[in-house]
């Protein structure tokens, strides 16, 4: 893949014969920010602030512009994003093309629910203003359209007004899935973050028990709450496969699950540590040693909770090492976008270290009972998914490719799609 960077004016997007595809910081876990053989357009360099309504909570930035780097202008002056995903390490540009969510999605949705409007290049020249009602077929489809529709160039963000950077946590241990569902339906009509850490190697009636993990930003920081950024630690070496085999995995997640020995433990934190553990440490993904890991994040109907049964079922069977399960209910407000992943249900996300075919069985089977079930996986986590699988999860796929940018393209959509589609709007 071949990478051009730039500063200010964009290059002709038509001069090279391969496809072309918007970079940012590279942090899906898949393929949907590569382009084999083709051309990646990186907006590393497109990191300037244009504006900042500070009455208002209105910021209009470019589309390389780290949420980072959002936070830190912003807090200070009582401001928040109204959705974060789980790394503030992304740029504005990928978290639209990807349509990230958060731990509020049940009250707040998806992040593109608060982009009022952008720019958009396509490789014909043309810029286009993209909002709900400038050019509104272009803002769908551009929002968790994978990078595929064009380059975006700035957007703007309405923001959400907080009282301090601390947020009041209450941690909850639950012991079973029944215990999670009246906790999470309970604690989403009373707390604006809810989030659940889910022992994924638990079996028989010890299955689907964790950590329920809720919070609110703080109106008062008491004494001795943690106000300070978390130190930055890094992971010196690749962990070999024997610390990732079953039972020493086994053996962390029921430690973990025990170290809070008290049922709620509640206290003040700062917002990093809450929304962005792994910030914190450098070079993470060596956890799961040189061959690396995938990661499976589904979303399937509230009324197919037995879905999440057999797919905890299905891990805890395979015996796959998953120390970072983490469960949610989505809500029912729905995303602008043609492709948007979230939708009203139960979501389960599970990392696996990669041994082979094995693994790739496993995380079939686990799309099997997806399919069955109605639901969908999210592209932005996927490297693996089947052309069959994606079109079922999102049936509108044909409507959304009508308006891909015919010199754009993706590792990711040649992959579930092929040339089965082109770019013609």
């Amino acid at each position: 893949m071949a990478r051009v960077v730039w500063r200010s004016e964009p290059p002709p997007l038509d001069a090279w014969p391969q496809p072309v595809l918007p970079f940012g910081q590279g942090r899906s876990y898949g393929d949907s920010c590569l382009n084999e053989q083709g051309v990646l357009l990186d907006t590393s360099l497109l990191d300037r602030f244009i504006s900042f309504d500070e009455t208002a909570g209105i910021l209009r930035c470019e589309a390389g512009v780290t949420l980072a780097a959002i936070l830190e202008l912003v807090v200070p002056r009582a401001w928040f994003l109204p959705v974060t995903p789980g790394t503030k390490f992304v740029s504005v540009g990928g978290a639209i093309a990807h349509d990230v969510h958060g731990k509020n999605h049940h009250r707040a949705g998806t992040l593109s629910r608060y982009v009022q409007q952008f720019e958009l290049l396509r490789s014909d020249g043309t810029r286009l203003v993209c909002s709900p009602t400038l050019n509104a077929d272009l803002y769908r489809a551009t929002i968790g359209g994978l990078g595929l529709t064009g380059l975006i160039l700035w957007a703007e963000i309405r923001l959400r007004p907080i009282p301090g950077p601390l947020i009041a946590v209450e941690r909850i241990r639950f012991g079973g899935l029944d215990e999670f569902f009246e906790l999470a339906d309970a604690s989403d009509r009373e707390w604006e973050y809810t989030v659940a850490w889910v022992d994924c190697l638990a079996a028989g009636n010890k299955l689907g028990r964790g950590i329920f993990i809720r919070g609110d930003h703080a109106v008062h920081a008491p004494a001795g709450s943690t106000a300070r950024h978390m130190p930055r630690l890094r992971v010196p070496f690749d962990l070999p496969r024997a610390a990732l085999s079953r039972w020493p995995m086994r053996a962390f997640n029921a430690a973990y699950y025990r170290a809070q020995w008290r049922r709620s433990v509640r206290k003040t934190v700062h917002y990093d540590p809450f929304f962005f553990p792994l910030d914190a440490v450098l070079d993470w993904n060596r956890i799961y040693g040189r061959d690396g890991f995938l990661q499976h994040q589904c979303v399937v109907p509230r009324d197919r909770e037995d879905a999440i049964n057999e797919i905890l079922r299905a891990t805890a069977r395979f015996g796959h090492a998953s120390f970072l399960a983490v469960l949610k209910l989505f809500g029912d407000a729905s995303s602008p976008g043609m492709l948007s992943f979230p939708r009203p249900g139960i979501t389960l996300t599970l990392d696996f270290p990669f041994r082979g075919p094995r693994t790739l069985e496993l995380l079939e089977r686990l799309d099997a009972i997806v399919r069955q079930a109605g639901g969908a996986v999210y592209p932005a986590k996927d490297a693996r998914m089947s052309r069959e699988s994606f079109q079922q999860f999102f049936p509108n796929w044909q409507d959304f490719a009508r308006y891909i940018d015919p010199r754009f393209s993706s590792s990711f959509w040649r992959r579930v799609v092929g040339g089965e589609a082109q770019g013609a709007a």
